[in-house]
């Protein structure tokens, strides 16, 4: 948890006012996976990990999750039976974003269902619509992503890693506008304002529940000012990183992330 957790928080808690529909979501599957992620987190985790931030409070036979922070009480003996509620509940007290996957059934041919998206927390979502990959598999989640076929196998399997773009605005929540698709127009080399182009990073974490077998797929997002990677002496580097998106095993990287758009102005800031 970062120095500016609260302020996180906060903002995520107006997102979810602003866009609900957008950011929070479930399907009839996920409400037990849902209620098995808020109780690991706000009985277990949380208030265990951080005692000086977090803490169960018990009154006879019922108890609540105190967030000291931001001072707000949630239920725990009796937790919402809305599912959105709930997901609302762990939205603004944890700043990471996350995807409920459940694995179908095996297929005819005895091979390993693939993971569908049952539940989702995405406040931050960077250049896509949470709301339009609820009842997907992971294929069919990551069509848009160029040479998918040769990093979807990674995504069934745990991981942690990390998740890297430039955008050239400071939103957090940016469900369009930072990737190019097929069939776009794009203006190419275009002006970029460096003092509001953002590096843009997400850790991302695959982790199974024990109870419902789920998997959280987790990600915390941060966005980095690249006059800061620039004095920290790593602006060569972050653009050989850019350019480095033209090659690779998933050349296509280079169109899908903007790099087209905006890779020029921002090497040949990074380099002065």
């Amino acid at each position: 948890i970062d120095h500016n957790y609260h302020d996180r928080v906060k903002g995520r808690r107006t997102i979810v006012a602003d866009h609900a529909s957008t950011v929070l979501g479930a399907i009839p599957e996920g409400h037990v996976v849902i209620r098995e992620v808020y109780e690991y987190l706000l009985a277990e985790y949380l208030p265990i990990r951080y005692p000086s931030m977090f803490e169960v409070r018990r009154d006879g036979i019922s108890s609540t999750f105190f967030n000291k922070v931001t001072r707000l009480e949630s239920p725990l003996s009796s937790p919402p039976h809305d599912p959105l509620e709930a997901l609302k509940i762990i939205s603004e007290t944890v700043e990471d974003d996350m995807f409920l996957l459940l694995q179908e059934p095996n297929t005819p041919a005895g091979e390993p269902g693939e993971h569908k998206s049952v539940a989702f927390i995405c406040c931050y979502p960077g250049g896509f619509d949470p709301s339009e990959k609820l009842g997907k598999g992971l294929k069919a989640i990551h069509v848009p992503v160029p040479a998918y076929d040769k990093i979807g196998p990674s995504m069934e399997r745990y991981f942690s890693r990390v998740e890297w773009a430039v955008q050239t605005h400071t939103k957090l929540f940016a469900p369009s506008g930072n990737h190019i698709h097929v069939g776009e127009t794009v203006q190419e080399d275009a002006h970029v304002d460096i003092e509001t182009a953002r590096l843009r990073v997400e850790l991302q974490t695959l982790t199974r529940l024990p109870q419902t077998r789920a998997l959280i797929f987790s990600f915390k997002t941060y966005l980095y000012p690249l006059s800061d990677i620039k004095a920290e002496g790593l602006g060569p580097q972050l653009a050989d990183a850019v350019e480095g998106l033209k090659a690779g095993n998933a050349p296509g990287m280079w169109v899908y992330k903007g790099g087209v758009r905006w890779g020029k102005a921002v090497c040949d800031y990074l380099r002065s």
